[in-house]
């Protein structure tokens, strides 16, 4: 397809979302009889753009987006594909004595898996992390205290990151709204933001667990510039020019 082509096919794009609501993948696909990852790249040029917010098997308008998702609303998405990633996390402890673990419904995944085999020192600002956790007699479970986030249950502000400050773990598992070579990771709140900062400068190792859906996105705030980090798992359907974008730029890329 020429390069015109393609504008016009994305602005046809664009007006289908306005008028459905959102825009799926397959239809589109033989609508414009393209093939499917044609289309998955139209969608990620067009959310790159601020145009349109990629969902599972398709994109909607950002018109239609109101606020940053409730915890609820993220756990009800994408569950095979964070039960996948949690699993390809934890081969990645390796002989880690000490772990930072971050708020997110990927991440509370995660620490469900911690092995009960070994002694583990866990530290976490996430209420769910840490409830999941409190009766493991093999971890040392260390709750970063602070102002509680209705929309996710995690603590943050000022208490939050001077306790961090203090801290240098082995190895911190990150959750994260958008990752990109630009700005690297990002999330729509300041307060989430400043935490997460904190819990990369406190680990000696970063890995960001993310679904597919999250790579390739910007949001509001940058805690952390792509090479900060040392590995991103995410799942098999992730845009594989996205995923080259982000190995070229040094980081390892494991696709669950």
């Amino acid at each position: 397809m020429n390069a015109m082509y393609a504008l016009e096919r994305h602005h046809k794009i664009i007006e289908l979302a306005r008028a459905d609501g959102r825009v799926d993948v397959a239809a589109s696909a033989a609508l414009f009889d393209v093939s499917g990852e044609t289309i998955r790249r139209d969608l990620t040029t067009l959310e790159r753009r601020g145009l349109l917010r990629r969902v599972h098997g398709g994109a909607i308008p950002v018109d239609r987006i109101a606020i940053e998702p409730t915890l609820a609303d993220r756990e009800r998405s994408y569950l095979a594909e964070k039960e996948r990633i949690a699993n390809a996390a934890i081969l990645e402890l390796d002989d880690a004595a000490t772990v930072l673990i971050d708020a997110g419904t990927t991440t509370a995944r995660f620490a469900a898996l911690l092995p009960h085999d070994r002694e583990l020192t866990v530290v976490t600002h996430a209420l769910p992390v840490a409830s999941a956790l409190a009766g493991r007699p093999n971890l040392a479970l260390h709750l970063i205290g602070g102002i509680v986030r209705g929309r996710t249950l995690a603590a943050v502000g000022p208490w939050a990151n001077r306790e961090l400050e203090d801290l240098q773990a082995d190895i911190a598992f990150l959750g994260t709204n958008g990752v990109s070579t630009e700005r690297g990771l990002t999330t729509p709140d300041v307060t989430e933001a400043a935490v997460k900062e904190a819990i990369v400068a406190a680990a000696r190792r970063v890995v960001v667990i993310a679904d597919h859906s999250k790579v390739g996105r910007d949001e509001f705030v940058s805690f952390a510039p792509i090479d900060a980090v040392d590995t991103l798992i995410t799942d098999s359907d992730v845009d594989d020019e996205l995923a080259t974008e982000i190995e070229t730029a040094g980081v390892q890329v494991i696709r669950a």
